[in-house]
């Protein structure tokens, strides 16, 4: 019988252990969102192919609105239109983690950040099983809950509650005490010029095969 001598063992040493420990936890806490981040959703549909949530001309159906609501295919369409500003619903400060189930306002980038705030508005008569439309109003709450969105990641990476980017997300509405529906993307958008979908707000948390999901990313600064 032929032996063969053992390989050395290569020995790691303690420093070696902290940074292979450390480096995915780093990386983990840096994309955490926070308050005040500014931030792109693209909605699920077709394998990520839904778009970016955009504000786009005027929608004539919604009575008080400032801005239409639809996704386009990049989050640049104009100059801020695909971009929002996270800021809490229940008085967290700037700078504070966003946790999953937490209430937040969505203000858009559109003319120095004046594109108003994300907001259910009326029916959506383009959008075959919608419960209400979406477009922007002036102020955060046009009506009561009307501007407010709970946010529900599936799971995130470690599991702790946080939201981070890229994690699948979906969008609550606030109105009639939390019934208002789920951020969808639904059909085309006349009103929108160059727009992918219109958006609107069901109350199924897919209606179609990731509709209903989102994934943050933050805006380049």
């Amino acid at each position: 019988m032929t032996y063969h001598a053992e390989r050395p063992r290569r020995l790691i040493t303690a420093g070696q252990v902290a940074r292979i420990t450390q480096q995915p936890r780093r990386n983990s806490m840096a994309n955490i969102l926070k308050y005040g981040d500014k931030v792109h959703l693209q909605n699920g549909w077709d394998n990520w192919n839904g778009g970016f949530l955009d504000t786009n001309s005027s929608d004539p159906n919604a009575t008080g609105s400032k801005h239409g609501v639809s996704t386009a295919p990049t989050p640049t369409r104009g100059s801020g239109t695909g971009t929002w500003e996270i800021t809490s619903a229940s008085g967290k400060p700037v700078g504070a983690e966003v946790i999953s189930g937490d209430a937040v306002y969505l203000r858009n980038g559109w003319d120095n950040w004046n594109g108003g705030f994300l907001d259910t508005n009326s029916s959506d008569p383009n959008a075959t099983g919608s419960k209400y439309g979406v477009s922007t109003s002036p102020g955060k709450d046009r009506a009561d809950g009307s501007g407010r969105w709970r946010v529900f990641a599936e799971t995130s990476s470690p599991v702790d509650s946080k939201v981070r980017e890229g994690d699948r997300v979906h969008l609550l509405n606030g109105w009639d005490d939390w019934n208002g529906g789920f951020l969808d993307t639904n059909s085309s958008d006349p009103n929108a010029t160059g727009s992918k979908y219109g958006v609107s707000t069901t109350a199924y948390i897919d209606r179609g095969t990731g509709t209903g999901t989102w994934r943050f990313s933050k805006a380049q600064a």
